[in-house]
């Protein structure tokens, strides 16, 4: 019988250690090592590969490669964010806070696949519990297999009976393995699970989909190697008291990582919103002040937000400064370059901000409308609900240009939009066939002098 040896292992990093360490020399976390016990598998273990044929090396002009062979998932917004759908043999990690929908979004995934059928495999609930979250979503799937399992031999051998076209995972946390006497959701777990299932994977040509939790820091719990070794890694963003869910792609092998996929929850499940726009502007029946329009750009998906501000006399001496959705050093920033440029005192006033619908902008090109709406809040004069803003704003109260003008103008004049205030430093600006004024202003003091004059 094989020897096995002991190992403390970092659990935020995966670095090992012969002894205890009180702080990890890779990661400088305190207290993190816990102690594993690692028994080798031996050779005349059977394996899943066991019947496979050695691989030889091929020649690449040899190898062919189709793109009509990505598996479509049946749901629109996640096949955009994956390049077109799934790639036969990939491994597709999904990350999001607790409660976010990872569960729901995989299910959704199992029913939505048509002509094919799936292993769900769940490490948290009983069949029972998924078929009755089956049934609240209102969807089925004939072809669809589920399996409450953490063992990942038995896993691989109902995969091997059943040969699906596809395996979900939910989650690989719970998931472990006989080779190793650590418990599951351990850095050694993690691994060793991740690498078989991207072995069995590769073999067959079958995609694998892993729910993976987070830790408190909104990074993916486990080894960082498991973030190398899948194909696509997708992080699952929403606010439990908002219905709106942001699907962002930051690894991925066959596509674009700029896409942003935005879903709604709903009472049967997650909704795909094919028109953020119309989502993120309240229709308000009389102008208000402190509300201005921005165009902005998430990845390579223009779409319209609503900025809210609010300015008020500071009543306990200290002014105030709040910001939802938005960084509140920026604001900050604006704020000064507001006073210093334009003449507005803004430093003896409370100064609240929020971006509607929950969702968080780094988008730079938000400052505009940002500036806007604090001065119309301030000015206690609405801004008219056919103008928008796209731009930069400067240290010196400059008006910079942004990515992608063209498509924030055409998202703008899409929604019904007459006026979009950018910067007048863009060159070569090519917008026809277009029904909106585009106003180039270079200063802070311009956009005063337009819009509030």
């Amino acid at each position: 019988m094989p020897k096995s040896k002991t190992v403390f292992v970092c659990q935020n990093c995966g670095v090992e250690s012969a002894k205890w360490i009180g702080r990890c020399p890779s990661c400088k976390e305190w207290n993190t090592y816990h102690e594993e016990i690692i028994a080798p598998s031996s050779p005349h273990e059977r394996s899943y590969s066991s019947g496979q044929e050695k691989r030889k090396p091929e020649l690449l002009e040899s190898i062919s490669s189709d793109e009509h062979r990505r598996l479509k998932t049946g749901i629109t917004e996640l096949d955009r964010i994956l390049g077109g759908g799934m790639v036969p043999g990939s491994l597709i990690l999904l990350g999001g806070e607790p409660g976010v929908g990872k569960s729901t979004l995989a299910l959704q995934l199992a029913l939505a696949l048509s002509g094919k059928s799936v292993l769900y495999v769940s490490g948290e609930e009983s069949e029972e519990q998924i078929s009755l979250r089956a049934k609240r979503l209102k969807k089925s799937n004939p072809a669809c297999y589920i399996y409450s399992e953490t063992d990942l031999e038995n896993i691989l051998v109902q995969a091997e009976n059943i040969k699906p076209g596809l395996i979900i995972i939910d989650s690989i946390q719970t998931i472990h393995t006989g080779n190793l006497e650590s418990s599951a959701g351990s850095v050694s777990q993690v691994r060793e699970c991740a690498a078989q299932l991207l072995k069995f994977s590769k073999i067959t040509g079958i995609p694998v989909f892993l729910i993976g939790h987070i830790t408190k820091d909104g990074t993916l719990a486990g080894p960082k190697v498991l973030e190398h070794i899948v194909d696509i890694v997708l992080y699952f963003e929403g606010d439990n008291n908002y219905i709106y869910r942001l699907l962002r792609s930051v690894k991925n092998r066959f596509g674009s990582t700029s896409e942003l996929a935005i879903f709604e929850m709903v009472e049967s499940g997650l909704r795909e919103v094919a028109n953020p726009s119309a989502m993120f502007i309240n229709q308000h029946d009389e102008p208000i002040s402190g509300i201005s329009i921005a165009a902005t750009v998430d990845g390579l998906r223009p779409f319209l937000i609503e900025t809210q501000a609010l300015v008020s006399s500071a009543v306990y001496g200290t002014p105030q400064r709040s910001s939802t959705g938005f960084d509140i050093r920026r604001l900050n920033m604006l704020l000064a370059v507001l006073e210093k440029r334009a003449g507005f005192r803004l430093g003896v006033k409370d100064v609240f901000m929020n971006i509607a619908g929950g969702i968080k902008v780094d988008d730079p090109a938000i400052d505009l409308a940002i500036i806007t709406s604090v001065l119309s809040s301030n000015l206690d004069i609405p801004v008219g609900r056919d103008v928008c803003c796209s731009g930069e704003v400067g240290l010196s109260g400059e008006i910079r240009p942004v990515s992608r003008i063209e498509q924030r103008i055409r998202e703008a004049a899409k929604m019904g939009f007459r006026k979009i205030y950018i910067s007048k430093f863009h060159r070569n600006i090519s917008v026809t066939g277009v029904d909106i004024e585009v106003i180039p202003v270079g200063k802070v003091e311009a956009l005063v002098r337009s819009l509030f004059s």
